[in-house]
């Protein structure tokens, strides 16, 4: 019997260890993850994208760059506070590097067009890239790299990062929404919404155009 216990006792102690260490590394790999804010006309569109990433571990629709707090998507798409439709990126550096990133982001936007992105006009649709300031020369470096590329200025600033406000969950994972809503095609899932709208306002097409081959997201 209690050679039984004591054989049982190193035994525990290990599964302990084990499961201490497999916290450990969860919470390691939590506490690496990092950050990219990318504004790029509509929201949906970029954490669409984004989400289809390998290393990307999760894209947050939401509003940066204003001068009101905790705005409102109505408040924002009205004008005025200053906003930027933009996406919070949390990312594995050891599987994608914040390079890479921009140099993705680059290529799924109209960086030429200051007044919005495709069909989608006004100060909320512009496209920016906020950095930290650990991010802020590879911010500037993928400009100059997209510019050559493009052989033609590029009006996407790289700006200071600022206050970052998630809209609200009808806007989250909108593209992959099951639930119906009314559109002038009549009852659609938000997903079936989403695809003709991305079509209809022609970023892909237009992307494609710029970019060609290296415009990813585009697709066919």
């Amino acid at each position: 019997m209690n050679s039984a216990v004591e054989t049982l006792k190193p035994l525990a102690l290990a599964v302990a260890i084990a499961v201490g260490f497999a916290l450990h590394c969860s919470q390691a790999q939590s506490a690496e993850a990092k950050t990219a804010v990318f504004a790029g006309g509509c929201f949906w569109c970029v954490e669409a994208d984004f989400e289809s990433v390998d290393g990307v571990l999760e894209a947050v629709s939401g509003f940066t760059g204003g001068t009101v707090a905790k705005p409102s998507y109505k408040q924002v798409t009205k004008g005025g506070t200053g906003h930027y439709e933009a996406v919070e990126i949390s990312y594995d550096p050891d599987r994608i590097s914040y390079e890479n990133l921009v140099y993705l982001f680059f290529r799924s936007v109209d960086p030429t067009d200051a007044g919005g992105q495709f069909c989608d006009r006004g100060e909320s649709y512009r496209t920016a890239v906020f950095a930290a300031p650990e991010q802020e020369a590879a911010a500037i470096a993928g400009k100059q790299d997209a510019a050559q590329e493009l052989g033609r200025g590029i009006v996407t600033p790289i700006l200071p990062t600022q206050p970052f406000y998630p809209a609200d969950s009808y806007h989250q994972d909108y593209y992959k929404k099951g639930d119906l809503i009314l559109t002038r095609f009549g009852p659609r899932s938000k997903a079936e919404a989403y695809k003709l709208y991305r079509k209809a306002c022609g970023r892909d097409a237009r992307v494609k155009e710029l970019w060609g081959n290296a415009a990813i997201f585009a697709g066919e």
